[in-house]
């Protein structure tokens, strides 16, 4: 095939996306998210998950938590404004959410 014919790579890429590592991560780490909401607060796994620890806060940038980076991938996805606690109490619709972050394009 010469060089004037056929799609580019950046073409293929656009016309059969495969989800990037990072998007695997992402989606697999939301799943475990799910789980660990539906299992209810008085497990120590919750505490970690949406608590805060009782030591002293240090000074500059705040640590990044699992619950922000789960709040910036449901941004993403557009259910923003929704209690992603409540919202991951139904599988089937935080299965949806996961499968979506997994297959979201990523310039």
């Amino acid at each position: 095939m010469s060089s004037g014919e056929g799609p580019h790579n950046a073409e293929l890429y656009y016309l059969y996306p495969t989800p990037t590592v990072i998007r695997v991560i992402r989606s697999r780490g939301m799943g475990w998210v799910g789980y660990v909401a539906r299992i209810g607060a008085l497990r120590g796994e919750y505490r970690v998950l949406v608590g805060r620890p009782d030591e002293k806060i240090p000074l500059g940038r705040p640590r990044s938590r699992w619950k922000d980076n789960v709040k910036i991938d449901i941004e993403e996805v557009g259910c923003g404004s929704m209690n992603w606690i409540g919202l991951a109490q139904d599988r089937d619709s935080w299965r949806a959410i996961v499968n979506v972050v997994i297959n979201l394009r990523v310039p």
